[in-house]
């Protein structure tokens, strides 16, 4: 019966997607899950093997392939050279050193879903709001003023746009009339994140003033 089921990382290593996007699909009832008595995610093989199945995650499979050279790429980005030399890396501890690289990796999965069209616009949106409010959260919880997290987004943001494109060229089926049109997805999506990362930080300003 062990064999009938999976847990959270297996499944996400099965579907070839981030754990987080395996969890958004079990939450919304698109991809059927149980509990254990301890509150772990368990996934029936069957359905997630009929998850691989479904036509349009064929023209994720490439971009996936290419999405595990880009993470290593970022985590050695992320975890060390230049983010090492800004002001804003340098005052956060290592617990949240790898939280911004957590998140920065979960938004990399998203943007190469929303490209791939593997969901919706409403649910991808929805998901890029959520991050936006980690990176306030997290930039708070370390006390990193909305600017310097603003200024330790948009240093993601920056390799993410470019890592995008080492993707395009690397695919090699992409013009530049294409990479335009997937920029202004990029720069849709992410402007979504940093909007709601500045909404959380006001509402958190005006309960504060009360």
């Amino acid at each position: 019966m062990d064999n009938d089921w999976l847990n959270l990382s297996e499944t996400a290593e099965l579907l070839g997607v981030h754990p987080a996007t395996v969890r958004a699909w079990a939450d919304r009832g698109e991809l059927p899950a149980q509990r254990t008595p301890g509150g772990h995610r368990r996934f029936r093989r069957a359905d997630v093997e009929a998850r691989t199945a479904v036509p349009d995650r064929t023209q994720l499979a490439g971009a996936n392939i290419l999405i595990q050279n880009m993470m290593g790429k970022a985590r050695l980005e992320l975890a060390g050279g230049e983010a090492e030399l800004q002001p804003w890396h340098q005052g956060l501890d290592e617990a949240a050193k790898q939280a911004h690289r957590d998140i920065g990796r979960h938004l990399l999965h998203l943007v190469i879903d929303y490209i791939a069209h593997a969901r919706t616009e409403t649910a991808v949106l929805t998901e890029a709001q959520h991050i936006g409010r980690d990176y306030e959260r997290i930039g708070r919880a370390n006390g990193l003023s909305l600017t310097d997290t603003t200024r330790a987004y948009l240093f993601f943001r920056e390799f993410l746009a470019q890592a995008i494109y080492d993707m395009i060229i690397a695919s090699g089926g992409q013009g530049p009339t294409d990479w335009a049109q997937i920029r202004q997805q990029v720069v849709c999506l992410t402007n979504e994140v940093l909007l709601a990362m500045i909404a959380a930080h006001e509402a958190r300003e005006e309960v504060g003033a009360l």
